[in-house]
């Protein structure tokens, strides 16, 4: 039987190199105590597995092997990676964490049970992360709305009114000393034409993280929280993105023009985003790590399952619909650097 961790055929093994090569030029390296990387991927519908090289037009799922060896390599480019659309069937994950971790395992994951219910969609949030430059420090939590703030915004109809439809996931992390919170979300798309139940889901993270923030300083440490995920913004300065930076979240301008998405109609929309505070606003404490403003995404369009003459829609349930995006910080100066 076929194993995912097998030598691939030869044309899947001279795609890799080549998908390498395209990841050394576009991401930063890796350099121990040196830089940190984030990143965030929707990774559509991950959840079933078609366990040979090359799916068949009959088989469900189509992901394959190929599939996964191909997100594999994109993953291992970063430190620590955000998840959205992880499904409850695990299969596609946990083949995944097979080749990350072959044949040294050093790659962890740390992910919530699914959401359960038509707004829930059977997501889980999830973290993949390099154990040889990032480790889990404490706190993995999903984000909750009090009752007594759920019954304001019945009166206010400002914010949400109900729990999230993805609940968000906040863990910390220690890296070089350092120890940083990321929360990654998965905010609620609704119908199309109504932008409002957006808007709340926005409003009431961006609300809970500035409160929260406000919270973790008064025990005098550095905590570094940045959230990221697919927020369904569609345009920077649109009344979805103002309601994100209201209390003081802050995104990279290095991400202001960088393709999201792998569809021409839709890559320069800003769904996905990564943001932290980036000023001391009161009592919010601004990120402590060094941003180098060193940001993008990587398409991986050109790279992947590229002999297969798949349409774009065909390639968005084998690998993503969804770029990865990634920013870089610093974490201390190369020997003799400033």
């Amino acid at each position: 039987m076929v194993k995912v961790t097998d030598r691939p055929p030869k044309v899947i093994c001279d795609e890799l190199q080549d998908l390498r090569i395209a990841l050394d030029k576009d991401v930063p390296e890796r350099e121990v105590d040196h830089n940190l990387l984030i990143a965030t991927w929707n990774l559509r519908a991950f959840g079933g597995l078609t366990k040979q090289w090359h799916s068949k037009p009959d088989d469900t799922p189509r992901r394959d092997f190929h599939s996964i060896r191909c997100i594999a390599e994109i993953l291992s480019h970063f430190d620590v990676v955000a998840l959205q659309e992880v499904r409850g069937d695990l299969r596609a994950l946990r083949h995944t964490l097979k080749v990350l971790n072959d044949p040294d395992p050093h790659w962890g994951v740390i992910l919530t049970d699914e959401c359960r219910g038509r707004l829930g969609n059977d997501e889980r949030m999830a973290f993949v992360f390099d154990t040889r430059r990032v480790k889990p420090c404490g706190l993995a939590a999903e984000i909750v709305i009090p009752e007594e703030t759920l019954k304001k915004a019945r009166v206010k109809k400002t914010s949400l009114d109900r729990q999230f439809a993805r609940t968000p996931y906040a863990v910390t992390f220690y890296a070089a000393g350092i120890t940083l919170m990321l929360i990654t979300v998965h905010i609620y798309y609704g119908r199309r034409a109504d932008t409002s139940e957006r808007q709340r889901e926005i409003q009431t993270i961006a609300d809970w993280l500035a409160d929260w923030s406000a919270r973790l300083a008064k025990d005098d440490r550095q905590h570094n929280m940045i959230v990221l995920g697919d927020f369904n913004i569609r345009h920077k300065g649109d009344r979805l993105y103002q309601a994100l930076i209201s209390r003081g979240l802050r995104t990279p301008e290095e991400l202001d023009d960088v393709e999201r998405t792998i569809f021409p109609e839709t890559k320069h929309s800003h769904y996905d985003q990564i943001a932290w505070f980036t000023e001391d606003q009161g009592k919010i404490p601004r990120l402590s790590l060094d941003y180098r403003h060193h940001a993008g995404s990587f398409d991986f369009v050109p790279h992947c399952l590229r002999n297969q003459a798949l349409t774009r829609q065909q390639l968005s349930y084998r690998i993503s619909d969804h770029l990865p995006l990634w920013v870089e910080f610093l974490l201390r100066p190369k020997h003799g650097g400033v």
